[in-house]
């Protein structure tokens, strides 16, 4: 039977990157995949709308760190970035509006018309976000330190770590609230204008099953300054023909690198003999042998569904069942016959209005009351609607004449009290959200020739991803960092020995960033 050096279980973007930097390191590398195709959920699926090239779930880019697009050539394959500008516009139902991330002159200029002071105020706000990140940044792309049994290494890690804290100064404090703390109270303090808080708020719960008055969702709101886009720091993109840009250029590189990559293969056991992984076993029955297997998938499947519990440790194990899966985020699909007609912005051409993320949120108040809806287990009455239009920007993605909607939704429960997803719960709710959309922008439900909607029983179900959670688990204080995915396991290295965590549930989290794929393979490599 043929042995590899490596079987990677997922064929995700983290998957896909560890698979290219072993392959590049010449080990012999087998990447099994259940779906049909690879991507994970950073995919591009054409079986949607025919026509179309869906993003079926992740949908925009800033995240991918620029050393996997540098070292795998993936330009090469194909790759290719398409810059948002503006980012983003909120309109409100009083007629005005905000554009966001076009040049630094105008967007105070937007800003100024809703509050002069927040416009001299938000200069200083980016800067101090920009200089935690300058901290926080680096350790995306390091191991980080076994906090239960440190090595002279992770002491040092960990004292450089504090004192790139210590360059912060007076601001420290301002840091480590950003890290642990609640988006809204800090968006408070900075600002007066309900409408800039709640543009900038409702990327503070992307992903999260809280409000932004809950501790982490700070979090959450920073990671929307750490990216770049073509060299531009902070700049959020689409990928020409869908995010699947990505996971497809690195598949190409991954394959001509050496590596050998195989769909439709669901895995159903990682086999493991005298403690130590030696391959997987597959649903159909089929076995692949391995020195080393390197799971992409979240923690719910790698230990608790391909591992026989006697395998692992009983304190690591209780880690793993604490992690957190829950989650209430709902993405709509839509293709459509022509743009949205904003009443605060008209026009049915490519504007200014179409390229960024849509925000359709008035304030605060109305996110903690779609959150309340959720905390006791109804879809909320009142969502809370991002839209992006990639079609405006890439014109491969639609029909020549038609555009392509991603609605992002924030609050539907993975298991509503009420009654459960079905068809028609599903298309109520989605009516729901078109009809939130319908309030900004009149006729647009006539505009739409089909819809393809997915709560997160449906995320979970088409992308392995446990509670339909996008991050592979909660990106909370308790799950971050050095307790990602449990304390003394954060290094990648799991406690059978030859078995590798290389996904988002891996420390740096969830987003397309790749990281976790990068840093697992350097630890890997290594062995």
């Amino acid at each position: 039977m043929k042995t590899y050096d490596a079987i990677v279980v997922g064929a995700g973007h983290n998957g896909l990157v560890a698979a290219c930097y072993l392959a590049r390191a010449k080990r012999k590398v087998l990447v099994l995949e259940r779906r049909y195709i690879v991507g994970g959920a950073c995919v591009t699926e054409e079986r949607t709308f025919p026509g179309y090239k869906v993003s079926t779930a992740a949908y925009v880019n800033s995240l991918f760190r620029p050393e996997i697009i540098r070292d795998l050539r993936l330009r090469d394959y194909g790759f290719e970035l398409l810059e948002r500008s503006p980012a983003s516009f909120s309109p409100f139902l009083d007629g005005r509006y905000l554009l966001l991330g076009s040049n630094k002159q105008s967007e105070l200029s937007e800003i100024a018309k809703f509050s002069r002071k927040d416009a001299q105020r938000y200069p200083e706000y980016e800067d101090m976000l920009e200089r935690v990140a300058a901290v926080i940044e680096p350790t995306l792309g390091q191991k980080p330190p076994n906090v239960v049994r440190p090595s002279v290494s992770d002491l040092m890690g960990m004292a450089k770590l504090g004192r790139g804290m210590q360059k912060l100064g007076p601001q420290m404090g301002e840091a480590v609230e950003i890290l642990t703390g609640a988006a809204r109270p800090i968006l408070d303090r900075w600002f007066e204008s309900e409408e800039l808080k709640a543009t900038l708020a409702t990327d503070a719960i992307i992903g999260a099953f809280a409000a932004p008055s809950m501790p982490g969702t700070a979090y959450v709101l920073f990671h929307h300054v750490m990216g770049e886009t073509n060299g531009k720091k902070g700049v959020w993109s689409y990928v020409r023909g869908g995010m699947g840009g990505i996971t497809q250029a690195l598949a190409r590189a991954a394959s001509d690198l050496g590596a050998e990559i195989r769909t439709e293969r669901e895995v159903a056991r990682i086999l493991v003999r005298d403690g130590a992984a030696c391959g997987v076993a597959l649903a159909n029955g089929d076995e692949f042998h391995a020195k080393t297997v390197a799971s992409s998938v979240d923690c719910r499947l790698t230990f608790e569904r391909f591992l026989d519990p006697a395998e692992l440790p009983p304190e690591f194990l209780a880690e793993i069942r604490r992690i957190d899966y829950s989650s209430a985020s709902a993405k709509i699909n839509v293709a459509l016959e022509h743009l949205p007609d904003f009443t605060a912005l008209p026009g049915t051409q490519v504007g200014p209005q179409h390229r960024g993320t849509v925000h359709l949120c008035p304030d605060q108040d109305f996110i903690e009351r779609a959150y309340d809806d959720a905390k006791y287990g109804e879809p909320s009455r009142e969502p809370v609607v991002e839209c992006t239009i990639p079609s405006a920007v890439d014109d491969t993605v639609a029909p020549p004449g038609k555009h392509l909607m991603s609605m992002f939704v924030q609050y539907a429960p993975y298991a509503p009290k009420s009654a459960p997803w079905s068809s028609a719960t599903k298309d109520a709710f989605a009516d729901t959200c078109f009809d939130v959309v319908e309030r900004y922008a009149p006729g647009f439900k006539n505009s739409v020739i089909d819809r393809q909607v997915l709560t997160p029983p449906d995320i979970e179900n088409i992308f392995a991803l446990t509670g339909g959670n996008i991050f592979q688990g909660a990106m909370t204080l308790d799950h971050l960092f050095m307790f990602r995915p449990a304390p003394g396991y954060a290094g990648y290295r799991m406690p059978v020995e030859g078995l590798f965590l290389c996904g988002s549930a891996a420390h740096p989290g969830g987003g397309v960033m790749g990281a976790a794929g990068l840093n697992a393979a350097r630890e890997m490599l290594k062995r």
